[in-house]
């Protein structure tokens, strides 16, 4: 244990000796794990925000939209969803409840709504009352859309924050008409801000009820809805899911072994599905940048085979006063080590600062998450390379002959 201390002690001196060295020796480690720190806190900081929404569909709720794969595509066919595939999930699944179809009333990319000479290009979605509790979007002005305005098609909209920018509409737009793909609806809510992700916003839309949409929509029967449910009984949801899966298979008209056209998917499966993503990605971007980590080794691995050559004499005088080899091998490598940690620290602290820092200055986007296994994870790897890159200086003074080191000049 003597020889342990000893050991980081005089590693300690070496580096201080020579600080500016040991900076530069270390840069390499220090760019490599605040990158990786940097990278993984804005992936994981994005990933716990779009969980967070996921979770807020509750564990009980399914959702079944349209699946078109590449080859359809390509070959100009698109799968929907239709009105029959709603009628029929609501009258011939039981054990379900808050049904809510949307679709894009004016198309997936927007339609035009003006308003006194002012226009946007903007989502134009239709669907029914139990929209805001499924997607978390509550009025914070006006109210919601209703169960009476579905049923007797009016002509009423909920705008959101960055619409009503787009529009130069009033801080207060209640009562308000806006003309959208010819029609003038009336302003009844304006939603709570959820502000931009990607400098893309997420308040630049229209709600209006689903059976306005389908009035006012130029080929109602060729719309393709996606639609969520609730499980009244969250142990039947496979059960449900797999119900579903089958009503939809037969309407499609789809034989054993044809692939789906269609997907049917729980909040949690969302959510599982998004996390492998972000898994996958914090993988590769971490690999890619921990490479500098490497280079950061090979660097501390050239410097101390100088600090060998430089200390070829006080080697030779440490083995003749009687030191092991096993005792010039841990004092080398602990050195190595010593400085790959601290270049580790540094890392750390600026890998912190940089992911916190980036996520500030994107617009929108949500606040940076270092997890522990992170900052374990740079630690353990810093460890690593001092160790692997240190050996083969430590293992090269542990074998220097005595005589010839104290002929060293």
């Amino acid at each position: 244990m003597f020889s342990v201390l000893e050991s980081f002690r005089s590693a300690l001196a070496s580096i201080r000796a020579h600080a500016l060295r040991s900076f530069l020796t270390t840069l390499g480690i220090i760019i490599g794990v605040a990158s990786v720190i940097a990278v993984v806190s804005l992936i994981q900081g994005l990933s716990h925000s779009i969980t967070s929404k996921f979770e807020g569909l509750g564990s009980n709720s399914i959702t079944v939209y349209s699946d078109t794969s590449l080859q359809e595509a390509m070959a100009g066919k698109r799968n929907r969803l239709t009105l029959r595939d709603l009628d029929m999930i609501v009258h011939h699944i039981d054990g379900i409840g808050a049904v809510t179809p949307m679709f894009a009333a004016m198309g997936e990319f927007g339609g035009g709504i003006r308003y006194q000479g002012q226009s946007s290009m903007s989502r134009v979605i239709a669907t029914r009352p139990s929209f805001q509790d499924s997607q978390q979007i509550y009025p914070r002005l006006g109210r919601f859309i209703s169960d009476a305005d579905d049923r007797s098609r009016r002509r009423v909209v909920v705008i959101g924050e960055k619409l009503r920018d787009n529009l130069k509409l009033p801080d207060d737009p209640i009562g308000r008409f806006i003309e959208i793909g010819g029609e003038w609806f009336k302003i009844v809510g304006l939603t709570e801000p959820r502000g931009d992700m990607f400098g893309i916003s997420q308040d630049d839309y229209a709600i209006i009820p689903f059976g306005t949409g389908m009035a006012v929509s130029p080929n109602p029967l060729r719309q393709d809805i996606s639609i969520s449910f609730t499980v009244d009984d969250i142990e039947q949801i496979d059960a449900v899911t797999d119900r579903v899966t089958a009503l939809l298979r037969q309407l499609h008209g789809l034989k054993p072994g044809q692939r789906n056209d269609f997907k049917v998917q729980t909040a949690s499966q969302l959510t599982e599905s998004f996390s492998n993503i972000v898994a996958s990605m914090t993988l590769v971007l971490g690999g890619i940048v921990g490479v500098s980590l490497l280079v950061g080794g090979i660097g501390i691995m050239n410097i101390m085979l100088v600090s060998v050559t430089e200390r070829t004499r006080e080697i030779g005088i440490c083995k003749a006063l009687g030191a092991k080899r096993h005792h010039i091998l841990l004092q080398f490598l602990i050195e190595a080590t010593t400085l790959s940690l601290l270049g580790g620290v540094a890392g750390v602290a600026l890998g912190y600062g940089l992911g916190f820092g980036a996520s500030r200055l994107i617009p929108g986007f949500p606040d940076a998450v270092v997890p522990w296994w992170a900052v374990a994870l740079a630690f353990g790897f810093s460890t690593l390379v001092g160790i692997v890159f240190g050996l083969m200086p430590a293992a090269k003074a542990a074998r220097l002959d005595p005589i010839e080191a104290l002929r060293y000049e």
